[in-house]
């Protein structure tokens, strides 16, 4: 991204303020709030297929970087990871999605090729390109 690591870790940090910009999801609500740790309760939909689910997120400034547990939902225990590393003014902006459904003898199969390919990447690619739209946008 041709914006600075801050500018793009503030608008990746401040999930309930997504729905605003990132038309692909529908609402986040904050149910808990501890310092850089929040509960909070995503909807999203993918095509038109709704998907919601509650995460904890915990938020590194200084790194920086952002944290999210899923912990309830089809994607409970999917851990994920933002990180932004910043050269020249340029910023490398990771998601890192690690998906591991403990259901009998087809979760691995549905998580790495439904769950994930089909609803966490595609949702995950849109909100990373709007979020680059944006910090652009600002520079």
């Amino acid at each position: 991204m041709r914006a600075p690591a801050q500018r793009t870790y503030a608008l990746a940090a401040e999930v309930e303020r997504w729905p605003a910009f990132l038309p692909h999801y529908r609402w986040v609500t904050v149910l808990e709030r501890k310092g850089g740790v929040k509960l909070v309760e995503m909807a999203a939909q993918r095509d038109g297929w709704p998907v919601t689910w509650q995460a904890v997120q915990q938020l590194f400034p200084d790194v920086p970087r952002i944290a999210f547990r899923h912990v309830r939902g089809v994607t409970r225990g999917m851990e994920v990871e933002w990180t932004f590393d910043e050269y020249d003014g340029q910023t490398l902006v990771r998601i890192r999605h690690d998906l591991t459904l403990r259901w009998p003898l087809v979760g691995g199969w549905i998580a790495d090729r439904v769950i994930g390919p089909q609803f966490v990447e595609h949702i995950a690619r849109q909100t990373l390109r709007r979020i680059k739209d944006l910090a652009e946008q600002a520079t």
